[in-house]
């Protein structure tokens, strides 16, 4: 990715500013966890069975640990690795507990994890293609991000998204014991498993919206989540649950910030709800499609 410095009419390319070590990528990320990523900071250099993980994370919409790693070296089998760290964390769950707890000065119970959600991040100035290769499976619970620094102080940072085409890890689970331990227990959510069982009619209805929701905004990614699909432009905009005769709609925005003139969102602040947000309404054809478009477009 090229960036530039804007002059009035003049663009000047931003020269890179290569990070020199590990650990300026590692303070970076854990200093800014939340406002990057979503999660919840709980320990840097957590070690556990003489293997050191750099950052352990939690992802609180998930109910689940997330464990980033930081890579200068391109050289590195991200896949191995990261099964590696998956299989450690799902032999050793009451130490990531502990961890939290003793941490955090929390009171998390184990039934309240879903192991199922855990995934591993790799945080690299640049990976190779086949790391990307390697990695582009649409359930494999790996996740690579790219951060590059430039001069002027600034920061760019970009999901490698998986290709539309990306096909299941499974096959290739059944060659390696490690990784069929692991993909037995966690489970990486995709829309198929939304949408099966559905009728004709609500999948229609629900590729109609997705659409919609596609067509607001440039790069809007959609991450499949156990309970929920979720839209997602740096943050989650909108989150859809398919329902039997029609489909629910969550809107990212706190208590009050919502202008909803017709009054067709219900406010679900007080009350438990599958996805983010404050605001959900149910939709069953297309009649308000547009007015429904208007409300999420309000997120930003």
């Amino acid at each position: 990715m090229n960036l530039y410095n804007l002059n009035k009419t003049k663009l000047s390319q931003l020269k890179e500013k290569p990070f020199k070590l590990e650990r300026e990528i590692q303070n970076l990320f854990e200093q800014n966890l939340t406002a990057l990523t979503g999660l919840e900071f709980v320990k840097s250099e957590f070690t556990i069975k003489g293997k050191r993980i750099d950052t352990l994370a939690y992802d609180i919409q998930s109910n689940a640990f997330i464990i980033i790693e930081y890579k200068r070296d391109k050289n590195v089998s991200v896949v191995d690795q990261g099964f590696t760290y998956l299989s450690l964390m799902l032999e050793n769950k009451a130490d990531f507990v502990l961890t939290y707890n003793e941490t955090l000065n929390r009171n998390l119970h184990s039934s309240k994890i879903d192991w199922s959600q855990t995934r591993v991040v790799f945080v690299s100035p640049s990976f190779t293609e086949n790391q990307r290769l390697a990695t582009n499976f649409k359930d494999i619970a790996i996740e690579l991000w790219e951060i590059k620094g430039f001069e002027n102080d600034i920061i760019s940072i970009n999901p490698i998204k998986k290709t539309k085409s990306a096909e299941s890890i499974k096959p290739v689970t059944q060659q390696n014991e490690k990784i069929k331990s692991v993909t037995s227990e966690i489970k990486v959510y995709t829309e198929e498993d939304h949408l099966k069982g559905c009728s004709d009619e609500i999948v229609e209805l629900y590729e109609t919206y997705k659409n919609a929701i596609l067509n607001l905004f440039d790069d809007v990614e959609i991450v499949p989540k156990k309970l929920y699909i979720a839209f997602k432009k740096d943050k989650n905009i909108s989150d859809i649950v398919l329902l039997k005769k029609g489909i629910k709609i969550f809107i990212n925005l706190k208590k009050g910030q919502l202008d909803d003139p017709k009054g067709l969102t219900k406010d679900v602040s007080t009350t438990g709800h599958w996805g983010n947000g404050d605001y959900e309404l149910i939709v069953t054809n297309t009649d308000h499609l547009e007015y429904v478009m208007s409300l999420i477009k309000q997120v930003k």
